[in-house]
């Protein structure tokens, strides 16, 4: 075993927590400069190993604390802790470390062990344990230890040595023995006294005897009568109350069965108002229905009626709609057929006007070039008039020519400009084509999509319809819950303050601080209640449970003490209530052995409960047994002691206790309990039913919500399509009616530009005859040929001009034609057919021209015939649940009624019964009264049977027989006798034998002790002999070891330790001590009065030199010699060195230093020193640092750097 670690927070200079690094189990060293805090580390293992600092005062804790005037904070504790290395189990603890650690502050000093609180005695009885000598302080040397035994006198060495002997022991003991043969000897004063007293009044007690023994005659006598007195009217007491417990008896067994009655009748009369209250419930609950379902039945009637007016109204309105439909479809069959006639006309009158125009337009070409030519010829004849010279002619025809070239060009121009008017209208026709069909496929789509909105409106709707009735349906189940739970409610509170009533006041707060704390503190699984929530039991055994748990019902049980801590802590401090808690963890309850028997059973077994909370179960019923009755109970509490309780509740306890009687049922703590659990259980369920259809309330109004907004939606859209259709009709017509315009736009461009053609044709026809003509010479008129053709010319001229008015008449009639049916067409006969398909569409609330309208208020009027079928069925539902409901009702009144009936039969039967049971119970109390009076009367015949004391034998028959009234003289006559005895000393026989005991027992003790003095007197002697012989062991063992340390530390010397004796004394002072020596306890002990030592350092045959003749350093090794001596007689775990070789040589140092070595290699060394031996010889090196703010730490160093600590300090030790 040695020191491991070293731990010091706040101890002196090392306020900072410092830990130290494992130590060598062989030699340590620490080294530091002066003032560093070495002796302060040696002192901290001093002050956890109690070699210093017991038994400290405030002040004195105060200056082992860190000195905190320099530093920031006040250092209010400290602390040093040993690790120590058990390893070889030198500590009895089973452990392979053992930490020991000392606390103080201002106000404590505390221990611990092993992170423990330990008290001193502990911790010395450990260190004891684990060889460190209360004898031998010398395991731990501080400074001046050295120097103090160096100037030690010879006596205070043999005080030394008798402190390592362990003599102090036998002193001890020693002083103690003669102390306790001074008690001996007072007390045998005392008792030598009391005896010469008793004696003289022994002589004086033996004179009164005589006139005593005749008084005793008299007496006895009187004694006599009076107990055949007593005894006699004991006996008729004993008679009349034996014939009153007969009555007794038969009148508790006809109250019994009165009883059972009447607490039957009880629990009817509970049941039937309970039966009462919930009919009446039952009863409002069914009259809300009714009362929702007739005003369900009238607003549904109202509905109804509007729905059926409506229909009325719709069935007119289609009647009139129908007829009017009818006629219009007819007028737009008509027209549609006529549009169709009309069409095909002017489709078979078109090829022909294209004909004849074409054939027209030929005419027109041909005759237009007859003009031309006829003109040319005609123009040519009057030029040779007009012209003199052929010159003049051909300028003029040249100038002719160019004009006609510039009006051609002007004329194509003007041609290919209305050729692209005419593409450009042919185009935007063209796209009012495209828009018109594009219109009617929007037209028939919006008709599409409007049936569809419409389809999925009706499909929303009935849903919202069918949602709505659900709806209802759930609002009357939540009110007939609303209603159930109001009542269960009332009930639940009825029932607690019933609970509440059973309890106290401080209980009942405890609970319900019980309940909240837990909840705050998130406890609410580690608490789990009272008992009476934790179990249930038959109601046959309910009263007996109830008896045998009393106040028991109210404790809390709880997983551990911990979390009953916990809950405490809060109600002490917001004074709320009381409780008692069962933690489970704390209850260690023994399960009873009983047999299994026919007429007894346990209690805990005809409980019902969690088998985890069995150990609160097993503290309260464990221990009781439930039985028929009370002589059985009794018979078993006796037999097993347990205790025993009947099934009415009468108790008999194991310690003799017996308790019972009257149990009031409507008092029950179970019954309300099980009200309280019933409709707390009632009304948990109706409040998850109410929140279940809450949530389908709110589910179904989101969906309601979300249906009408769709329908919204869906009703908008509608209105979209429908507001949307009147534009595209408008736009439908306008782009008909453009459609048109451009077509007659371009009919009247091609015939412009057929006009134009015709007239470029006739220029360019009279051009070539100018160029004809330029190219023939100038002559006066025409040629034959010239004059041929201008008669043939106009000849044809004539013809073409009556086939084209001819082909112009036949145009203009078929134009006439066309124009008329393309009139009757456009203006009139699509116009109008567009016009019946607005209104058709009007009526039928539709977006085509077919009978959609009509198919929509069929199905209109059909869904609200549907509704009214569903409305009918929904009044026929309600009517028939109505009829149900009164006819449950009916039941209901009549079972209330004959509820009613038979409480109020069952209330006057209990009255009378109460009023029975009142007189029966004034029975009892005169019965009561009475056996009071009997059992008063026996109890003070018995005390004064017991007053007349020991009887004689005589006394049971002398006077058996005689006459009371004989007996009462012989009585007056005895005390007449005896007044003449009233000086008499009644107790004289009885303090005479008083005295003779007491002397005897005097002798007796005075007797033990002369034994004991004579005992301890021996005791004295034998410890007198070990005192001696410890002495003398110690001193050789001692003195060999001095013998062979001092040669190892100077090899050339010699050194032993003598004994000095009395008889060594001077014979000046031999008369004197012997004097001494008679006044001193234990003779031969004291013979021994110093030890003196006698040193050679250069010779081993010198006499020697006494210690007051050596040098300072001699003296020290000395001294050191004399501590390796002692130790090596008394070994320890390891040894604690402070500066010992400050006073050495150097050689002896390193004497004393290879000296250390050597037993460091079987125990552990701790030194410090300001020498490099020490340093050289030590396995492990420490060095203290000292900071500026006075604070010292130490840590591990190495072997140069103690070395350098050591010449620091050397180079400093001048100024020291």
């Amino acid at each position: 075993m040695h020191i491991k670690t070293l731990t010091i927070q706040g101890f002196k200079s090392y306020r900072d927590q410092t830990a130290v690094e494992p130590f060598s189990p062989h030699h340590n060293v620490v080294v530091g400069r002066n003032g560093s805090g070495k002796s302060n580390f040696f002192s901290a293992i001093r002050f956890v190993l109690s070699d210093a600092y017991t038994s400290m005062s405030r002040e004195e804790r105060q200056s082992l604390l860190h000195d905190s005037s320099s530093s920031t904070s006040a250092t209010l504790s400290a602390f040093v802790e040993i690790v120590f290395d058990n390893s070889d189990n030198r500590f009895p603890t089973n452990g392979t470390e053992v930490i020991l650690r000392r606390t103080i502050g201002l106000k404590k000093d505390e221990y611990s062990i092993d992170r423990k609180s330990a008290s001193k005695a502990d911790v010395a009885n450990l260190l004891e344990s684990a060889g460190f000598s209360r004898s031998n302080p010398y395991y731990i040397v501080p400074q001046g230890r050295i120097t103090h035994l160096t100037n030690a006198k010879d006596h205070e060495r043999l005080g030394l040595l008798k402190e390592v002997a362990g003599t102090r022991v036998y002193e001890q003991r020693r002083a103690e023995s003669i102390k306790i043969i001074e008690d001996t000897s007072a007390k045998r004063s005392k008792i030598d006294d009391l005896l010469e007293y008793i004696q003289n009044r022994l002589r004086e007690l033996d004179d009164e005897k005589e006139e005593l023994r005749e008084y005793y005659e008299k007496d006895r006598e009187r004694r006599c009568i009076e107990y055949s007195l007593h005894q006699r009217e004991l006996t008729e007491c004993a008679e009349l109350l034996e014939k009153l417990e007969d009555e007794r008896r038969r009148d508790v067994d006809a109250s019994n069965v009165r009883r059972t009655e009447f607490n039957e009748r009880e629990k009817l009369l509970a049941r039937l108002e309970a039966e009462l209250a919930a009919t009446g419930q039952t009863i409002e609950q069914r009259n809300l229905e009714k009362n929702q379902l007739e005003q369900e039945r009238r607003d549904i009637a109202k509905h109804l009626a509007q729905i059926e007016s409506l229909v009325e109204e719709l069935e007119e309105d289609g009647e009139k709609r129908a007829d009017r439909r009818g006629a219009l479809e007819a007028e737009l069959d008509r027209i549609r057929t006529e549009i169709q006639q009309k069409q095909t006309q002017l489709d078979q009158l078109r090829p022909n006007l294209d004909t004849l125009q074409a054939e027209a337009e030929q005419l027109r070409a041909n005759l237009e070039e007859s003009k031309a030519r006829i003109s040319a010829l005609y123009s040519k004849q009057g030029r040779s008039a007009q012209f003199r010279t052929q010159r003049d002619r051909d300028e003029y025809l040249r100038s002719q020519i160019g004009a006609l070239d510039q009006f051609l060009r002007s004329q194509q121009t003007r041609i290919d400009e209305t050729a692209r008017e005419r593409t450009n209208i042919m185009q935007r026709r063209n796209a009012a084509l495209q828009k018109i069909d594009e219109i009617e496929s929007n037209l028939d789509s919006r008709k599409e999509t409007f049936q569809q909105l419409a389809t999925e409106y009706a499909a929303k709707q009935a849903r919202r319809d069918e949602l709505s009735e659900t709806r209802k349906d759930l609002w009357k189940e939540e009110e007939s819950l609303r209603s159930s739970l109001a009542f269960a409610g009332n009930e639940l509170s009825n029932a607690q303050r019933k609970l509440v009533g059973m309890m106290d006041k401080a209980t009942v707060q405890g609970l319900l601080a019980v309940e909240k704390i837990a909840a705050s503190l998130g406890l609410e699984d580690n608490v789990q209640g009272p008992i009476y929530q934790l179990f249930s039991v038959d109601d046959k055994y309910k009263t007996a449970v109830e008896t045998t748990a009393g106040a028991s019902l109210f404790h809390v049980v709880v997983d551990t003490d911990e979390t009953a801590s916990k809950l405490l802590e809060v109600m002490n401090r917001d004074k709320s209530g009381r409780v008692t808690f069962m933690p489970l963890n704390r209850l260690h309850p023994k399960e009873t052995d009983f047999p299994a028997t026919q007429d007894a059973i346990l209690m805990v077994k005809k409980l019902q409960f969690d088998r985890a909370l069995a150990p609160a179960f097993q503290q309260i019923f464990g221990r009781c047994i439930i039985c028929p009755n009370l002589e059985i109970a009794a018979a078993y509490v006796r037999s097993h002691g347990v205790n025993a309780v009947t099934l009415d509740g009468d108790k008999v306890e194991r310690k003799g206790a017996l308790s019972g009687g009257y149990q009031d049922p409507r008092r029950s703590r179970l019954d309300a309990v099980n009200e309280v659990r019933k409709w707390k259980t009632q009304s948990e369920h109706d409040t998850a039913k109410q929140n279940e259809i809450r949530r389908r309330l709110t589910e179904i109004e989101q969906e309601i919500t979300a249906l009408v907004g769709e329908m919204y939606q869906l009703q908008h859209r509608r209105d979209d399509a429908r507001n949307s259709r009147g534009p595209l009709l408008e736009e439908l017509q306008w782009a008909r009616t453009e459609a048109e315009d451009l077509a007659q736009r371009l009919q009247s461009i091609e015939r412009r530009e057929a006009d134009q053609s015709l007239e470029l044709r006739a220029n360019q026809t009279k051009r070539a005859g100018l160029e004809e003509e330029l190219r023939t010479p100038m002559t006066q008129g025409l040629t034959p040929q010239e004059l041929a053709q201008l008669e043939t010319l106009n000849a044809q001229e004539d013809q073409q001009k009556r086939e084209l008015a001819d082909k112009a008449n036949a145009l203009a009639e078929l134009s006439k034609r066309r124009s008329i049916l393309e009139i009757d067409l456009f203006e009139n006969l699509r116009r109008r057919r567009e016009e019946i398909g607005s209104q058709l569409e009007a009526l039928g609330e539709s977006l085509g021209g077919d009978d959609a309208g009509t198919a929509s208020g069929v199905q209109d009027i059909s869904a609200r015939k549907r509704e009214i079928d569903a409305l009918r069925r929904r009044i026929a539902d309600r009517e028939k649940r109505i009829k149900a409901i009164e006819k449950e009702l009916d039941q209901l009144t009549q079972s209330i009624q004959d509820t009613q009936a038979n409480y109020d039969k069952t209330k006057a039967d209990q009255a009378e019964e109460a009023r029975s049971i009142a007189r029966q119970q004034k029975n009892v109390e005169r019965y009561l009264s009475k056996r009071s009076r009997l059992v008063e009367q026996r109890d003070r015949c018995n005390q004064d049977i017991r007053d007349l004391g020991v009887l004689p034998e005589e006394a049971f028959e002398k006077y058996i027989n005689t006459n009371p009234d004989r007996l009462l003289k012989n009585l007056h006559k005895v005390n007449e006798s005896l007044k003449k005895f009233s000086h008499v000393n009644k107790k004289a026989v009885e303090q005479y034998n008083s005295f003779t005991k007491q002397r005897d027992q005097l002798l007796e003790r005075r007797g033990e002790l002369e034994q004991s003095a004579e005992s301890i007197q021996e005791l004295i002697d034998v410890l007198d002999q070990r005192k001696d012989e410890a002495i003398e062991r110690t001193f050789k063992q001692v003195s060999r070891y001095f013998e062979e340390v001092f040669e190892k530390l100077v090899p050339a010397g010699r050194g032993r330790l003598i004994m000095q004796r009395r008889v060594d004394l001077a014979p000046t002072t031999t008369a004197a001590a012997e004097e001494s020596e008679e006044e001193r306890p234990g003779g031969q002990v004291e013979n021994y009065t110093g030890v003196s030592i006698k040193v050679s350092f250069n010779s081993k045959h010198d006499e020697g030199l006494r210690i007051q003749q050596l040098s300072g350093g001699q003296k020290s090794l000395v001294a050191l010699a004399t501590v390796f001596a002692i130790q090596k007689c008394d070994p320890a775990p390891f040894y604690l060195f402070d500066e010992i070789d400050a006073n050495l040589d150097a050689l002896y140092r390193t004497a004393v230093a290879n000296m250390i070595r050597e037993l460091a290699e079987n125990a552990q060394f701790i030194t410090t020193t300001f020498r490099p031996e020490m340093v050289q010889v030590a396995r492990k090196h420490y060095g203290v640092l000292f900071d500026v703010n006075k604070v010292s730490s130490i840590r591990s160093i190495s072997r140069d750097e103690a070395n350098e600590f050591v010449e620091a300090a050397a180079t400093t030790e001048p100024a020291r």
